[in-house]
């Protein structure tokens, strides 16, 4: 049986491409102690995958800074800005599923959240950023995650449909964006019991059998 190819896989970056959810990790827990709070794992759940704006107006709730949000997501810009530069590691599988899938000529690309900056610092970072043609930043489109724009952009620059297209996400809104694109989703949390309701199916990592069958480089045993 041969299996399904998609038109292209898109891969979200933080948390499901690469390990750059602790240098998140690093830079928050420093902004909070600069702030006179503890930085703590309900944070991080609410914090993950949420875009510059979102994370601003949450960040200025939970430090009790009303009014400065802005000054608090630039602060941990600057603050993330500097743990990107090391410490920044491809999640299991992702590697070898990147090179799985160019081997295979599937299209591939990055959709992310996060700025150009940061997203081109920790590709490099963690050696795979020649591995990606094409690649979207949050502060690339009109509106970031979870509206729709991000993974539309990636396919238009594939040339690919997106209702035949995979995307690869670790977080809700992510996966929010994804689906509103039209794209097949693929849930594989960073936080293993974090649930991603709109997920077409979860996987624990992206050597996950079901992975590879969902993107079209194994047949399904169904």
């Amino acid at each position: 049986m041969t299996p399904t190819r998609p038109e292209a896989v898109v891969f979200d970056c933080d948390g499901l491409l690469l390990d750059t959810e602790t240098a998140w990790t690093r830079a928050e827990t420093t902004l909070f102690e600069r702030h006179g709070s503890t930085f703590t794992m309900d944070h991080k759940r609410d914090l993950i995958g949420s875009s510059h704006s979102v994370a601003a107006a949450k960040l200025e709730v939970m430090l009790d800074l009303p009014g400065q949000g802005e000054d608090l997501i630039n602060e941990l810009h600057d603050l993330v800005m500097v743990e990107a530069t090391h410490d920044v590691e491809p999640r299991p599988g992702a590697v070898a599923l990147v090179d799985a899938l160019l081997d295979a000529n599937v299209p591939i690309a990055v959709a992310s959240n996060s700025p150009r900056a940061f997203l081109d610092s920790v590709l490099n970072t963690a050696g795979v950023y020649d591995r990606f043609a094409h690649t979207v930043a949050g502060d690339e489109v009109e509106h970031p995650k979870p509206h729709p724009d991000i993974y539309l952009e990636a396919c238009r620059r594939l040339h690919a449909d997106p209702e035949k297209s995979v995307a690869l996400e670790d977080s809700p809104t992510g996966a929010q964006a994804a689906q509103a694109a039209g794209l097949h989703v693929i849930g594989v949390p960073y936080i293993p019991d974090m649930e991603i309701p709109p997920a077409d199916l979860t996987a624990a990592s992206l050597a996950d059998a079901v992975v590879l069958q969902a993107v079209g480089l194994v047949p399904s045993s169904r």
